[in-house]
């Protein structure tokens, strides 16, 4: 196996997994349901908003891009949600995919990582298919933190999450 090419599909789960989701989890416990679909204007997004988007787009890119699961994405719903999910359920739903998206990259062939797929109308390698999931991840999560810090009222320190 080619050493760099593993090292990198490592530390994408590691990312995905053991970094971005349990800032996300920390965020989403200290939220009601209330504050999860609170959003400041008609344009922003919600912190629901969010973690249905995160769900949708690690699904597409990852677990159907380059783990071969249909792809039956939805992308604008994501958005227009405006119905409250409980915070349980929309934590689960990313909480399940994530651990998808982790057991897809656990099977890649590191050799395999400039082999186009075509995802979401893109035609990508791996190697960007992977990056874009983890750099996209990484944003909304700290999008959700900002929310967070809005409107929790407890002492949440950055370096906390």
């Amino acid at each position: 196996m080619n050493e760099l090419g593993q090292a990198f599909l490592e530390r994408a789960q590691f990312h995905l997994a053991e970094d971005f989701l349990p800032k996300i989890e920390a965020c989403v416990n200290l939220l009601t349901d209330e504050q999860i679909w609170w959003r400041a204007n008609e344009e922003s997004n919600s912190v629901g908003n969010l973690l249905l988007h995160l769900s949708g787009n690690v699904r597409q890119w990852i677990v159907c891009g380059l783990g071969g699961a249909n792809d039956v994405r939805d992308r604008d719903s994501e958005f227009a949600q405006r119905e409250m999910i409980p915070r349980s359920e929309l934590f689960t739903r990313l909480k399940q995919t994530v651990e998808e998206a982790v057991e897809v990259l656990g099977r890649l062939d590191s050799n395999a990582l400039l082999e186009k797929r075509a995802i979401q109308g893109f035609e990508v390698s791996i190697l960007e298919a992977i990056l874009h999931v983890v750099e996209h991840f990484s944003m909304h999560a700290g999008q959700i933190t900002y929310i967070t810090k809005l409107l929790s009222a407890s002492d949440l320190h950055f370096y906390d999450l």
